[in-house]
């Protein structure tokens, strides 16, 4: 009887980072590499090929215009049954919650382990949940303590994803592009953190993001 393949699509912007994530996964005898996106248009347009039926969508979570997380909802909002693991620049934050919460089955660090890549598409393939000791942690403590919810968790995807880019040192410009949104939404995006937040500038918003851990200080 021969070895069962898992098939796999992967979405992430950056050609180099994808080549890395395809040899990795390629190493294992029982994954296949069948497709490769850059972003959501490419995504869909590769979904919908009948012989692009796959069982993990290995998908990052920072793309330009939609994000990850935006594509987990369209999914979801579809009804489309594919397991979502989803890889990221970002250490284990926020980011790995709300996408939990949006439906993905797992969630890993492109800078981690390659051999946890490995595992982590093993075990989504299986229909199991794949988290981290780290995000584990999180999850438990996000139930147990939920009167002292911080602040930036009733921020929205893309509020949340504008103070983190603000805070890495991007102009609005910048993130407008990125998101493929006008500098206009993007404004509106800021001064919606500002408010939620209780800050008054840039300066501040930076400080908040470093002291809570959403980028690197």
């Amino acid at each position: 009887m021969g070895l069962r393949m898992i098939k796999v699509i992967l979405c992430d912007d950056h050609a180099l980072i994808r080549r890395g994530i395809r040899d990795t996964l390629s190493d294992a005898a029982d994954i296949e590499v069948i497709g490769e996106a850059g972003d959501y248009g490419e995504l869909r347009t590769l979904m919908r090929q009948p012989d692009k039926d796959c069982d993990v969508l290995v998908l990052d979570i920072n793309m330009p215009g939609r994000s990850g997380l935006d594509v987990l909802h369209v999914l979801k909002d579809e009804g489309n049954p594919v397991r979502v693991l989803i890889v990221s620049m970002y250490p284990e934050d926020q980011y790995a919650i709300r996408a939990l919460k949006a439906g993905a089955f797992g969630y890993v660090n492109k800078g981690g382990d390659p051999q946890l890549l490995v595992a982590a598409v093993r075990t989504v393939a299986q229909g199991r949940k794949y988290v981290t000791p780290e995000i584990a942690q999180m999850l438990v403590e996000s139930l147990t303590a939920p009167s002292t919810e911080q602040a930036h968790q009733k921020l929205s995807d893309r509020e949340l994803q504008t103070l983190v880019m603000i805070a890495s040192g991007k102009r609005l410009s910048d993130i407008a592009e990125e998101l493929t949104l006008s500098p206009k939404t993007v404004s509106v995006y800021r001064a919606r953190v500002l408010e939620k937040l209780a800050l008054s500038n840039n300066s501040e918003l930076t400080v908040y993001a470093i002291r809570n851990g959403l980028v690197e200080s």
